[in-house]
């Protein structure tokens, strides 16, 4: 019995892989803000969008090799903050606000509003997140996730310094959609969260054929894509909202 107790026991080590997959979200955010710095916005949205990729790991191999501890939670929130709250609101902030600052003070200041607004709404929806996770119901979100709020941030710099969008119109443009992923992320719209699709689940070789789809249209042009896609996520939970207020029925006044 005291043998089968053992191997029925998870290693010590296995432990280490989802913190350092954790690691590896943190360092892909950090190196968002230095490439930030040094003018690489190209690579600074890549590197947020690989920071999403580890994130997504790090949980779901903890959950499936039984390794999910309090210490990697906390870790884990703390290095969303960095890629998913800091590094976004950074590389939007040094792209555009030396080029929106030349239009007026008052122009400067809302640009900094707008990236610190991002970066404080991101603490207080991990926070939140964290405060309510035992209750809250696993099929959705209340407010935008942090990495979705992320991609579209960081897509839409990358989008901007590909495509050269210069002038006030872009650069309002650009703050405006950091405030407004700041907003939906503490707002209390529901967004699915896809957690209760069994990855083991079978599936159709159609429903199969979308992944290599999707890759393919973002290979075309990678950031309209992924600013389109998380975007749209973003819009959802409006959306929807709105589409069950227009269903609802109103009520008939009861007769006497």
């Amino acid at each position: 019995m005291k043998t089968e107790r053992l191997s029925a026991a998870p290693r010590k080590g296995i432990f280490l892989l989802p913190n350092l997959l954790t690691m590896g979200c943190l360092f892909f955010g950090f190196y968002a803000v230095v490439a930030a710095i040094d003018g690489n916005f190209e690579r600074a949205a890549i590197a947020v969008f690989a920071a999403m990729a580890f994130d997504g790991l790090d949980g779901r191999i903890a959950r499936l090799t039984g390794t999910e501890t309090l210490f990697g939670k906390e870790f884990d929130s703390l290095a969303d903050m960095v890629a998913f709250g800091l590094a976004p609101a950074i590389v939007c902030y040094q792209w555009g606000i030396e080029r929106i600052a030349e239009y007026g003070t008052a122009w400067f200041r809302f640009g900094w509003v707008a990236a610190f607004f991002y970066a404080a709404a991101t603490g207080m929806r991990l926070a939140r997140f964290n405060a309510r996770s035992a209750s809250a119901d696993k099929r959705y979100f209340e407010g935008l996730p942090s990495p979705s709020a992320a991609a579209a941030v960081a897509a839409f710099v990358w989008l901007a310094h590909k495509y050269d969008i210069v002038g006030l119109p872009g650069l309002v443009l650009a703050f405006a959609v950091t405030f407004l992923a700041g907003a939906l992320m503490v707002s209390r719209f529901s967004y699915r969260s896809f957690k209760d699709l069994a990855m083991a689940e079978r599936v159709r070789y159609s429903g199969l054929l979308v992944v290599p789809l999707i890759f393919a249209l973002i290979a075309l042009d990678p950031p309209l894509v992924l600013f389109v896609m998380a975007g749209s996520f973003a819009m959802s939970g409006p959306l929807m909202w709105l589409w069950r207020k227009l269903r609802r029925k109103p009520r008939v006044p009861a007769r006497d």
